[in-house]
């Protein structure tokens, strides 16, 4: 049997805490929790581990500490809209939750365009004839 997952310790959840002001410019509640994660693609067992949870503008994140240094992003709007950084896991907390708070800000601006119709191909091309800037 493995030793348990120590908390985030105060200092983490500062890194994550300034972030999230970075991001939306006010104070988010930051919710500890625990959690049940496969830390190991090619095992079935499941580990208890800490999380960090918020959620902001329609959008829930977690921030799930896996080990000493070891830590993985998610962010989701239903149990069927769930989403990941694309990376397994970070081994600095600072870069799990920037690349988390990047891909989700991406993805909104992607959901954005699509709901106007427009495509990022369609900028690019010059076919976008929206508004302009004098």
């Amino acid at each position: 049997m493995t030793d348990p997952i120590p908390p985030f310790t105060e200092d983490e959840q500062r890194t994550v805490a300034e972030a999230l002001h970075k991001r939306y410019r006010e104070a988010v509640s930051l919710e500890e929790a625990e959690a049940e994660v496969q830390l190991n693609p090619d095992d079935e067992d499941l580990t208890e581990c800490p999380v960090l949870y918020w959620a902001a503008r329609g959008t829930h994140h977690i921030i799930f500490k896996l080990g000493e240094q070891r830590f993985r992003g998610q962010f989701f709007y239903s149990e069927t809209q769930q989403f990941g950084t694309g990376r397994d896991d970070f081994d600095t907390l600072a870069d799990c939750v920037t690349t988390l708070l990047q891909v989700q800000a991406d993805h909104e601006r992607q959901m954005a365009m699509l709901r106007t119709g427009l495509s990022a191909v369609d900028r690019l091309d010059g076919d976008y004839n929206g508004p302009s800037i004098s």
